[in-house]
């Protein structure tokens, strides 16, 4: 029984071996195929982005002493003039008064030496008083002079330093960490600034090119220099680090003078309008290139797959057989992609079923679409 049952299977196998191995099929397998042809399309390219606010700005003490007032809460909005900080200003004040006292002094003496120099003229015209006598008390008329103005410039630092005590907004903008308490003494030594302030109704993306993508970034956008091509650059998208797509489209404002020597790429930035206040300094993204293409070659995505780092696509020649061909994919096109170099025009690709295909195998077309 048990030998009986062996021979059946050991001829079973043998048939379906006979049946179904390479080179022994019964019939060329039906696969899709689409005729290839020029089109349209719109592709892009995406960079990874650091995100700021058009004006980042570090505030910091010009004065020491003590910190006695904190007007904002951490992550505030404030207008430009409004009061953030307010140091100690009993010492200035008092500096203040001291310089005031000064230049008084000094007026005093300055109105002292004019009198001096007015009655000595009238006693050297007379030849009461030598020429010398008079030079003299001219010279110290114009001591006098020079020194108020010492006084009042030493009156306008005092005011100035006081003026400092008082830390007001420099921009419109939202108020970063705060990590001095009130009581803290803060100076203009700090290495630690008491906060920063970012103007972030526009939005600055910052992001670095590759030598060869830059020279593409030349060659595929029309103008005679940079100015010019970046007037005709199509708006850029931005990718937010969740993957969804901002709403507002930006432009690309800037491209930096030379390349990094390090990295060997070139930094560029692009400006997007942020009025509600999405988007926030620190922020990552990416920033998206879009490219339109005249005339391009266009395949499904699932017409390629990969092999050693190289992509391929079935190609069918005249008998019907496939050879595996390699192409160069010049951009991407939601889920096609767009060939620069390895396939023409008219050429026959294989867009389905590949896993079922090797080079040089007869198979059976029919239009894509009609293939289930």
């Amino acid at each position: 029984m048990f030998a009986i049952l062996a021979a059946l299977l050991l001829a079973w196998g043998c048939s379906s071996g006979s049946a179904n191995g390479p080179g022994g099929m019964a019939g060329a397998p039906s696969v899709p195929v689409l005729v290839t042809d020029t089109t349209s399309a719109q592709t892009y390219r995406e960079y990874s982005a650091a995100l700021e606010g058009r004006v980042n700005v570090e505030i910091r003490a010009q004065v020491d002493g003590y910190l006695d007032k904190i007007f904002v809460d951490e992550g505030a909005f404030v207008k430009e003039g409004q009061p953030l900080f307010k140091i100690n200003d009993q010492p200035y004040r008092e500096q203040l008064n001291n310089a005031l006292a000064a230049q008084q002094a000094a007026e005093a003496n300055l109105l002292n030496a004019e009198l001096e120099v007015n009655k000595m003229k009238v006693l050297s015209r007379n030849n009461v008083v030598s020429e010398i006598q008079l030079q003299t008390v001219e010279a110290a008329y114009e001591a006098a002079k020079a020194n108020v103005a010492q006084t009042k410039a030493a009156v306008a630092m005092a005011r100035i330093n006081l003026d400092y005590t008082l830390i007001k907004a420099p921009v419109n903008g939202y108020i970063g960490r705060i990590p001095k308490r009130l009581g803290n003494l803060v100076g203009r030594m700090d290495v630690q600034a008491l906060t920063t302030l970012s103007d972030v109704q526009e939005i600055y993306a910052y992001f670095s090119m590759s030598e060869m993508d830059f020279i593409a970034f030349n060659r595929d956008n029309k103008g005679e220099d940079i100015p010019e091509k970046l007037k005709n650059l199509l708006p850029v998208t931005l990718v937010l680090a969740d993957g969804n797509l901002y709403p507002e489209q930006g432009r690309i404002e800037m491209v930096d003078g030379q390349f990094d020597k390090t990295t060997g790429s070139i930094s560029l930035r692009a400006n997007f309008p942020n009025k509600n206040g999405i988007l926030r300094s620190g922020n990552t993204g990416k920033v998206r290139l879009n490219q339109v293409h005249q005339g391009v070659l266009m395949i499904p995505q699932e017409a390629t797959f990969e092999l050693q780092d190289r992509t391929f696509v079935y190609v069918l020649g005249d008998s019907n057989k496939v050879k595996m061909t390699p192409v160069t994919i010049g951009g991407k096109y939601e889920n096609a992609y767009l060939v620069s170099e390895g396939i023409k025009p008219g050429n026959r690709i294989v867009t389905g079923s590949l896993h079922l295909l090797q080079d040089g195998i007869e198979v059976s077309p029919v239009p894509a679409g009609a293939a289930e």
